[in-house]
């Protein structure tokens, strides 16, 4: 991979921001994936001081999103998905799908995502659930593709620029042989035509109050 896209953020910011979300984010099971415990926002996380203040980046990481619930729902489901193989969730957030995928038998987990919060995330919440993750502070999509089996991608699909630049990624993934899945509820610039359904689940989504929203597990296929 392509060092010059990696994002060192200093040791001691680094260690801030565990401190942070260790006392502003409480532990708690993940609706509809009690398998799973995650530090999650709340009310009075105050969240938007890590805005102002750390990052100019939104914390999609503090939240779990519908494409990443699908993801991880599917993957303890059905473990023989990841099982004995290298993967990859890309975007990770909060670690929640990477975490799916270790606790289902994956040889390796990686996980990648620009956002120092989420990679800071994603280590206290592999640590919790027991688990081993690599993490990765690094823009992927501009690389050439990973050495792994599977890539996961969890809710990438949400702005439209965003949209094209992972879709492209995937299709250089693709043509290295790597098998894409991607989970989502169906945001707008969703590439469909891309796509094959394999599971379909009711999740809960970031913003949904709680509410049961369906999501789908796809396969990214070649084009046609």
């Amino acid at each position: 991979m392509v060092e010059r896209n990696r994002i060192e953020p200093a040791v001691d910011t680094a260690g801030e921001i565990a401190a942070f979300i260790a006392a502003n984010l409480p532990v708690a099971p993940v609706p509809g994936i009690p398998e799973i415990r995650l530090h999650g926002a709340h009310a009075g996380s105050n969240l938007r001081r890590v805005v102002e203040q750390r990052s100019r980046l939104s914390p999609y990481w503090a939240y779990q999103w519908a494409g990443g619930a699908v993801l991880a729902r599917h993957l303890l489901d059905r473990p023989e998905t990841v099982q004995g193989r290298t993967v990859l969730d890309l975007g990770t957030g909060s670690g929640l799908v990477a975490i799916a995928a270790a606790k289902a038998g994956a040889g390796k987990v990686m996980a990648a995502d620009i956002d120092a919060h989420a990679i800071a995330a994603t280590r206290l919440n592999a640590i919790l659930n027991d688990v081993t993750v690599e993490t990765l502070l690094a823009d992927l999509t501009t690389e050439e593709p990973p050495s792994v089996d599977v890539l996961l991608v969890g809710d990438l699909f949400y702005e439209r620029r965003l949209s094209r630049r992972v879709t492209t990624f995937l299709d250089r993934c693709l043509a290295a042989g790597i098998t894409v899945l991607v989970g989502d509820p169906g945001r707008t610039h969703l590439p469909r035509r891309r796509l094959k359904t394999i599971a379909e689940y009711h999740v809960t989504d970031f913003g949904a109050a709680g509410a049961a929203t369906p999501a789908t597990v796809f396969a990214f296929i070649p084009e046609s």
